[in-house]
């Protein structure tokens, strides 16, 4: 579904992302693994369009979606969580899911209000008064409303109670099983082996692996000097 094929990225003058390649298949959860600051928010950032590399290419179901503006990509079905999650603070729950753009009637707020039940109970709240966990459910809902086919996931885990953690992984693997295609950016690494069948390593924006769950684990090497676990 998804081929990245040596992609440089820069900000500026500043060189970011090194020769990055990684595959992600219909319906499968892969994991982006590194340290803060190690090149996942902008591996993320380039796919969707925010960021465009300046060399290489993205190929999205057989088209070459390089550069393309993320309005455009959201239409052929790609959906951003951002790490700051961006929720309309002065807008319910409610209104931000009536917002965001549909492709088809596959998601509505229905089906995400039986998702993540605990938005149904807060509905007419405004977004800017829920707590952290609220709003990362509240995001993701926001971007199934476009009923995606590959959903882009930057650090869904940051800063939330280990018991929202759980909650938000169950989740995640329904989405999974619903066969939405995910690209998981992680620090979190025991959540990111819970939900992935392939992980990939960066560290200064180069990718340092590239496996199975089962690869990674066994990797002592790439867990100590890249990730110090």
């Amino acid at each position: 579904m998804l081929s990245v094929n040596r992609i440089d990225t820069y900000y500026g003058l500043s060189h970011i992302l090194f020769d990055v390649s990684m595959t992600l298949s219909t319906g499968e959860v892969v994991g982006l693994l590194g340290r803060n600051g190690a090149g996942k928010s902008t591996t993320i950032r380039s796919i969707m369009g925010l960021t465009p590399p300046k060399q290489g290419t993205i190929i999205f179901k057989g088209q070459d979606i390089t550069g393309k503006k993320p309005f455009l990509l959201v239409r052929e079905g790609i959906a951003f969580v951002p790490d700051d999650r961006r929720v309309f603070a002065d807008l319910t729950v409610d209104d931000n899911l009536e917002i965001p753009f549909s492709r088809n009637d596959e998601w509505n707020r229905e089906r995400v209000y039986d998702l993540f039940p605990a938005l149904a109970e807060i509905k007419s709240r405004r977004a800017g008064h829920l707590s952290g966990g609220e709003q990362q459910m509240l995001a993701i809902g926001r971007a199934l409303m476009n009923s995606p086919e590959l959903l882009l996931l930057d650090e869904p885990t940051e800063g939330l109670a280990p018991l929202i953690v759980r909650d938000l992984e169950q989740q995640i693997l329904k989405l999974k099983a619903a066969g939405i295609s995910i690209l998981l950016a992680e620090q979190n690494v025991k959540s990111a082996l819970k939900l992935s069948e392939r992980i990939y390593v960066i560290d200064n924006g180069r990718i340092r692996f590239g496996g199975t769950v089962a690869d990674f684990e066994a990797d002592e090497e790439t867990k100590k000097r890249y990730l110090m676990v």
